[in-house]
């Protein structure tokens, strides 16, 4: 804001841009479009202004719309997001994300691609010179046209909060399922550290409860016409908490386990989950607490300690990953 007179020499034009910019923002309420004479409603105005409006939208502004039997929407597939303004500070902080992203990539992604080269622009040399490097990274990895245009289709449902069937198919170390047909709210997309893959979270309208879909194993996938309501907010982040890495739709389970004195102190100075307890007892050693979703996910962390950890608790658990060192074990007597 300025103190020269200039602020006041346009309001005319300061309103219309502002009305503009209203009606960009009713639009992407509804992903499903909404009729001229209800946003004509909404915002006070006539419908042949409004009408005037969209069509200055498109033109003034450059955001695509489209248009069917009488109902107006954002064309998302063809829409940019606003530039951002990054200080160097929040800059580097997304460039350092970005970066793990690519650590952990096992394919090319177009769209981590596109975002990096639109990140470059702008930023100090030295930043410049760190994102070139994790694109050069990135390029070298293998392209999967599937699993992007499915990752792009499941974007999409996700914005527009649209209701999607999957043909997805189960995982090699589980026989017994067999590949299904699922009908699926999508709440969220999330990607793995622990499996270096990309997740869809969402309520499994057929199984009547919240799942989660590993993309890669998502052999096609298709938008519905439907739309469904988010859950209520903070539902699903309780959901998640509990997760170790990905999977929250499995029941609480309490963990206790034993790390020796040797690694307790590096144990203890991360937070490996929200809900983790730890003491110190009296031969140095680190007992650690947890409430997760499931066992799944935790052992291949427990396993990754080798004998530095004993499960405790729960016995299922214990039993599992005795039995998983024992086969390792005799594996390496075998060899002998």
């Amino acid at each position: 804001m300025t103190w020269d007179g200039t602020e006041d020499r346009y309001p005319a034009k300061r309103d219309r841009t502002a009305r503009l910019m209203r009606l960009v923002q009713i639009l992407n309420a509804h992903p499903e479009g909404i009729r001229t004479a209800e946003v004509a409603e909404r915002v006070g105005m006539s419908v042949r202004t409004v009408y005037r409006d969209l069509k200055a939208i498109e033109g003034e502004l450059d955001v695509p719309l489209w248009q069917d039997a009488g109902r107006w929407g954002v064309d998302q597939d063809r829409a940019f997001l606003p530039p951002l303004k990054l200080t160097q500070a929040e800059a580097m902080a997304v460039v350092l994300a970005t970066r793990l992203m690519v650590r952990y990539a096992d394919k090319y992604d177009p769209d981590l691609a596109g975002a990096f080269e639109k990140l470059e622009q702008g930023l100090p040399p030295v930043l410049a010179e760190h994102v070139e490097r994790s694109l050069d990274v990135l390029a070298k990895a293998p392209r999967d046209e599937r699993f992007s245009d499915h990752v792009h289709r499941l974007t999409k449902a996700w914005a527009e909060r649209r209701v999607v069937e999957l043909e997805y198919e189960p995982a090699n170390y589980a026989p017994e399922a067999a590949a299904r047909r699922a009908v699926v709210r999508p709440y969220l997309i999330e990607p793995s550290s622990q499996t270096h893959a990309l997740y869809l979270i969402g309520w499994d309208e057929g199984r009547d409860g919240l799942r989660t879909f590993k993309v890669e194993r998502i052999r096609d996938v298709s938008l519905t016409a439907r739309t469904f309501e988010p859950p209520e907010p903070g539902t699903l982040e309780t959901s998640l908490r509990r997760a170790w890495d990905i999977i929250a739709d499995q029941p609480p389970t309490d963990v206790l386990l034993r790390f020796r004195p040797g690694v307790a102190a590096r144990v203890q100075e991360a937070t490996w989950h929200p809900t983790q307890r730890t003491e110190r007892v009296a031969d140095g050693a680190l007992l650690w607490r947890a409430t997760v979703a499931g066992s799944i996910e935790i052992r291949l962390w427990i396993l990754s300690w080798g004998d530095d950890v004993e499960v405790l608790e729960p016995a299922a658990l214990r039993d599992e990953v005795a039995a998983t060192l024992g086969r390792a074990a005799a594996a390496y007597r075998d060899d002998a």
